[in-house]
C-alpha cells in the first residue's frame, strides 16, 4: 500500500506504508538519533508531530517491553528510509509495524529521509499530513496548509496524568510536575533514593508545598512552553522555596517564570548526539535532545540567572542557574533514553541541592 507526505510548501514524498492506514497531520521533524527509536515513538514530548529517522534502517531490533518512555506512542506519523521487517532481538516483544498498527500511527518507508532532512534544515520544521488514503497529493498540500501550527495547541493535558500517584522511595521526597514526563527520569530519580510524587500540570503551589518535597522536579513535554501559562504561573511560586530542577520543557518553563523568553527554532534539536559544554567545569558532553523551542539569551540580561550550558553545534542556550537559589535547568536530557549517560551528573546535582551541600 502506498503512503504519501505532504508538507505545506508543496513538497511530496511518496513510498511504502506500514503499520496504521489513514491520514493525520503534524508538525513534520526530524530526530538524527541511530538507535533509540522506540524510546522517540514513545517519548510525550513528540505529541502533534510526524517524525522523520534520519538513520537509514529503522526496526532492526524490534520493540521490547523494558524500554517504552511512556504508557503508549505519541507521534503522529513515522518516517523511514527502510522498515526492517525481520528484527533480531533476545528482548524482541513485536516488530516495529505491528507496534505501529497497535498503536494507530502510519508508517512511511522507501523514501529518501535524508533529502527531507535537508529540507526541514533549509527551511524549517513545518505542518504536514501523512496519508494511506485516495486523496491525490495536490488536495494533502492544501489540508496541510490548513492544519493547526503546533503553537497554540493545548498538548500538555494530552500527555499528562490527571492524578497524583507516589512511588516509594527512600530519602527524599520529590515532586514531578508532569508535562508528559518520560519514565527514564523516576528511574533516575527513584535510583538516587528518591521517592517521586507525580503531580499533574495544573496542581496549585501551594498542593505543591504541602506535599512537604525535599525538591521539585519539572519535566519535558511536548509543544510551545507559552501554551502552558497556569504551569509558568505556578513554578513562579514555587522559585525559592524548594530547590527545583527543570528538564527540556520544564528548563523553558522556568526560564519563562523567571522572567525570560523563549523562541521556536528553525528545526530544533533531536537526536542523541549533540555537544553541549558545561561552562562551569569545561566538560563537553554528548547528550540526548527532544526540543523545538529555545531561551532567549538576550532575555537573561537584568535577571539573577546565567547560562550554565551550551550548545556546541549552534550556541544555543542548554542550561541556566539561578545566581542565589537552588534552582536549575537544562535544556537537553540527563536521563538520556536514547542517548549516552554521560549528564546524569545533573541528577546528582540536585540530590546536593536537596541535601544542602550545593546552590
Amino acid at each position: 500500500m502506498q503512503a504519501i507526505l505532504a508538507l505545506e510548501d508543496g513538497t511530496v514524498f511518496a513510498g511504502e506504508a506500514f503499520g496504521a492506514t489513514g491520514e493525520r497531520w503534524g508538525e513534520v521533524v526530524f530526530n538524527t538519533g541511530m538507535t533509540g527509536y522506540q524510546e522517540v515513538l514513545t517519548d510525550p514530548s513528540y505529541c502533534g508531530q510526524i517524525v522523520v529517522m534520519t538513520y537509514p534502517l529503522i526496526g532492526n531490533y524490534g520493540i521490547m517491553k523494558e524500554d517504552y518512555e511512556s504508557k503508549r506512542c505519541y507521534v503522529r506519523g513515522f518516517v523511514v528510509h527502510e522498515e526492517c521487517k525481520r528484527p533480531s532481538n533476545w528482548r524482541l516483544a513485536e516488530t516495529i509495524d505491528s507496534f505501529l498498527k497497535k498503536e494507530d500511527v502510519i508508517g512511511l518507508a522507501g523514501i529518501d529521509t535524508r533529502a527531507l532532512t535537508r529540507h526541514l534544515r533549509n527551511f524549517g520544521t513545518m505542518r504536514g499530513v501523512i496519508s494511506t488514503g485516495t486523496a491525490d497529493a495536490l488536495e494533502l498540500v492544501e489540508r496541510a496548509k490548513n492544519c493547526p501550527h503546533l503553537t497554540g495547541q493545548e498538548l500538555v493535558p494530552i500527555v499528562a496524568v490527571t492524578e497524583k500517584y507516589t512511588l516509594p522511595g527512600g530519602s527524599y521526597r520529590v515532586v514531578l510536575m508532569d508535562f508528559g514526563a518520560k519514565l527514564n527520569i523516576i528511574r533516575c530519580l527513584r535510583e538516587r533514593d528518591c521517592e517521586v510524587v507525580v503531580v499533574p500540570p495544573k496542581t496549585a503551589a501551594e498542593d505543591i508545598l504541602a506535599l512537604a518535597p525535599d525538591g521539585i522536579v519539572l519535566s519535558n513535554g511536548p509543544g510551545d512552553p507559552v501554551d502552558v501559562p497556569y504551569a509558568i504561573a505556578t513554578v513562579r511560586k514555587l522559585v525559592g522555596a524548594r530547590p527545583i530542577l527543570g528538564i527540556c520543557l520544564g528548563h523553558q518553563i522556568l526560564a519563562l517564570a523567571m522572567g525570560a523568553r523563549t523562541y521556536k527554532m528553525k528545526f530544533g534539536h533531536r537526536g542523541a548526539n549533540h555537544p553541549v559544554k558545561d561552562l562551569e567545569t569545561g566538560r563537553v558532553y554528548i547528550s540526548s535532545h527532544n526540543h523545538g523551542f529555545s531561551v532567549d539569551e538576550e532575555s537573561l540580561k537584568g535577571l539573577d540567572i546565567y547560562v550554565s550550558h551550551r550548545n556546541l553545534n549552534d550556541g544555543t542556550v542548554e542550561g541556566i542557574k539561578h545566581k542565589f537559589l537552588p534552582v536549575f535547568s537544562v535544556q537537553y536530557h540527563p536521563e538520556a533514553s536514547p542517548g549516552p549517560k554521560d549528564s546524569e551528573y545533573i541528577f546528582d546535582q540536585f540530590i546536593e541541592m536537596m541535601a544542602g551541600k550545593g546552590r
